[in-house]
């Protein structure tokens, strides 16, 4: 009846998605992966041959298996970024549920790769390490859980994540992979602690690490041999660590030169778990410094965003994401000099490997897809009008 009397109501003009997903997302990110996916290119350019002449193929072989790795981690990440937050939750949810089973099957039907910890599987023509995708989708799930605690009448999530993170400590460390499982561990406690926790609770943590650490140092001859290497001021230059802290010095400030590195022909894991040194080596610490103001913009950026976000989920999630990807890139270079014992950890986006370019693309998105901007008044207001 309204539209014969007046006519037909015209229209409404809707903003394209597309233009609207990129006004709201953190550019500063985006560039700063973009940048981080470059340099581990180039990086494993100069990495990579001597490993493939080993295995006998052509030269740029790995290169061109981390482009396309490094491909479909981008792809991932820009398709996650552009989903809700409800809707990263519910796909986190399911991937959680299936890497936990995945990984807890390692035991039976994983493969170690003759590295002494069963970790992966082997599909033929590639391996997945199901630990990888299992991080993004525990932090989510936890920070499910913790803010339902936050709710009247809510389930005890505090609770359930933490024996939800115990199961999985508990997984990680019989394969060994006691990396993944000090990650894990620590994005918990990260979480726990910006969602109100008591400090005495956080200090009783960390207290009981000391004799879980002893525990493992007793029963798992891989986490003994790792930590007496670390401990023994006399340095094998034989070793991994040894060749990784030689090419770091020798490369000084501004590096020996592209492709005149040397450590690159006596590192069998120089592509993935010490590229940093190949970096060091061969561009010197000018590159290193250039590597660590992106990781340090990525993590900045993304709390200053979470810092101004209401809802305790999206904070929580954003939160436990940003610390995981940020301390997995201190570790990775922490033990290429030696502050820490080695860790068999990839560096995110510049090291080569499959599972953890693509879980590191997935991880990503979802840090993007909680920090877009949206319409909301700051957080601050809130705290403004409790004070009111």
């Amino acid at each position: 009846m309204t539209e014969m009397v007046y006519g037909a109501l015209p229209a409404r003009e809707r903003e394209p998605v597309l233009p609207k997903w990129w006004q709201t997302l953190d550019k500063w990110t985006v560039t700063s992966i973009l940048l981080l996916f470059g340099i581990g290119i180039l990086l494993g350019m100069a990495a990579s041959p001597p490993l493939a002449a080993k295995n006998g193929f052509e030269p740029f072989y790995y290169v061109k298996k981390q482009v396309i790795f490094g491909g479909a981690a981008l792809v991932a990440m820009l398709i996650t970024s552009m989903m809700s937050p409800r809707l990263v939750r519910r796909l986190a949810v399911l991937g959680f549920i299936i890497t936990l089973v995945a990984t807890a099957l390692l035991p039976f039907l994983g493969t170690d790769y003759g590295k002494g910890a069963m970790r992966w599987y082997s599909l033929g023509f590639a391996s997945v390490q199901p630990s990888e995708f299992l991080k993004p989708g525990f932090v989510v799930v936890a920070a499910w859980l913790m803010a339902a605690n936050e709710e009247i009448n809510g389930p005890p999530g505090r609770t359930w994540s933490f024996l939800l993170m115990v199961t999985i400590v508990v997984m990680l460390a019989m394969q060994p992979d006691f990396g993944q499982a000090a990650l894990i561990l620590f994005g918990w406690s990260v979480m726990y602690f910006v969602s109100g926790a008591p400090m005495v609770l956080i200090g009783g943590i960390l207290l009981a690490i000391y004799p879980l650490a002893q525990f493992a140092y007793n029963n798992s001859e891989h986490f003994a041999r790792r930590i007496d290497g670390f401990l023994d001021r006399s340095l094998d230059p034989t070793t991994q660590i040894g060749y990784a802290t030689n090419a770091i010095r020798e490369g000084g400030l501004f590096g020996v030169g592209v492709g005149e590195g040397q450590v690159k022909w006596s590192l069998p894991d120089a592509h993935t778990d010490f590229i940093i040194s190949v970096a060091a080596e061969e561009y010197g610490l000018i590159l290193v410094f250039c590597i660590i103001a992106l990781y340090a913009t990525i993590v900045l950026r993304s709390y200053f965003r979470l810092m101004r976000e209401r809802d305790p989920f999206i904070r929580l999630a954003g939160t436990g994401l940003v610390a995981i990807f940020g301390v997995q890139a201190m570790i990775n270079m922490g033990v290429a000099v030696r502050l820490l014992p080695s860790k068999g950890m990839t560096l995110p986006f510049v090291s080569y490997g499959g599972s953890s370019l693509i879980a590191g693309g997935i991880a990503v998105g979802m840090i993007l897809a909680f920090t877009r901007s949206r319409p909301q008044g700051e957080i601050g207001d809130i705290l403004r009008g409790h004070v009111r």
